[in-house]
């Protein structure tokens, strides 16, 4: 029971945090608003939830972490675009996986990280 509360906490950190900057995307104020249309991404926030949902959602999780990765790979394009800092979109990227990875065992099948003995 550990190991999968240990697991889940892995995958619930991106989760939490791409559910709450969605929140903020619907609920920040004016000035969240203004900047989110100034950079001509209108309402992205629901993109944000339903990739988050289908990450959540085990059946869907693979979907879900790739529609994560690819949403945090264009938040990372628009903080370079904007000299602003990305390597907090990269961290989740990489939490959205490392959850799958250890939660999956067919994601562990396909990239192992320790060579098969012979």
């Amino acid at each position: 029971m550990k190991r999968y509360l240990r697991v889940w906490g892995v995958s619930a950190i991106p989760i939490f945090v791409l559910s709450m900057s969605a929140a903020m995307k619907f609920l920040g104020g004016q000035s969240f608003s203004s900047s989110s249309r100034y950079l001509g991404y209108g309402t992205i926030g629901v993109l944000e939830v339903v990739s988050v949902l289908l990450y959540a959602i085990p059946r869907t999780a693979v979907l879900g972490a790739i529609l994560c990765t690819g949403y945090l790979g264009g938040a990372i394009a628009t903080h370079v675009r904007t000299d602003g800092q990305f390597l907090p979109a990269l961290l989740f990227g990489v939490l959205v996986w490392l959850g799958r990875y250890l939660r999956d065992e067919r994601i562990r099948a396909l990239v192992p990280l320790t060579s098969a003995s012979r």
